[in-house]
């Protein structure tokens, strides 16, 4: 897509540089977004559309401290390696 991105188990769970430099994308779940935008709102926005509704959460760069972004990051990696399904043993 022409932006870096982060994955785990084969699924992106942050994207920097969309919609340009200035932000990061990271995907949360409804619940998580509602919380990060109300406790920061001026670090975090949803995504326009759709995925926003789903979760698809902007960090304004510039203005996110390490740990903040940390702690979403943590979140977002924590939402799609748990959504693997165990392996069936042999």
């Amino acid at each position: 897509m022409g932006h870096p991105d982060f994955r785990a188990a084969n699924r992106i769970f942050v994207t920097l540089g969309a919609p340009d430099g200035r932000y990061a994308m990271v995907k949360l779940d409804p619940v998580q977004q509602e919380m990060l935008i109300a406790a920061e709102p001026e670090i975090f926005a949803p995504v326009k559309g759709g995925w926003g509704r789903r979760g698809a959460t902007l960090v304004i760069l510039e203005r996110a401290d390490a740990e903040t972004a940390r702690g979403a990051i943590e979140m977002a990696w924590r939402n799609v390696t748990q959504r693997q399904k165990p392996r069936k043993a042999g």
